[in-house]
């Protein structure tokens, strides 16, 4: 086997290994959702900014869920008017700026790791 080929090999292999990852962790957050969702809204009562908060921010965990085939909640019918859906876009935002920073997020490499540069003549 070639060197090529087995850069292939375990390109394909890293591939499978974060797409794996990846399904684990979204079926993990929707059975988290399906099962956290009836204690974040309430039943009673107007939801304000905390709540729009919370509903934002888990908002994107109900994506497997419904996918899954639970209809779960993902807006407080019942609200304060602008105050919660600011409070909704203030968490779809901070959740979006979490999930995929953490996933563009690279780590810098330290400057010790780069060969020394030659000095120009």
């Amino acid at each position: 086997m070639s060197a090529t080929q087995a850069r292939i090999g375990l390109r394909s292999r890293h591939r499978l290994v974060r797409l794996a990852v990846f399904l684990g962790v979204a079926l993990f957050l929707g059975w988290f959702y399906g099962w956290a969702s009836p204690w974040c809204y309430p039943r009673q009562g107007r939801a304000g900014f905390g709540y729009g908060l919370l509903h934002g921010a888990l908002m994107p965990m109900a994506l497997p869920s419904l996918v899954m085939g639970r209809d779960v909640e993902i807006y407080a019918p019942t609200n304060s008017g602008r105050s919660y859906k600011l409070g909704y876009i203030v968490g779809i935002n901070c959740c979006g700026l979490i999930f995929f920073g953490s996933a563009f997020w690279r780590p810098h490499r330290s400057t010790c790791q780069r060969p020394p540069r030659e000095a120009p003549r």
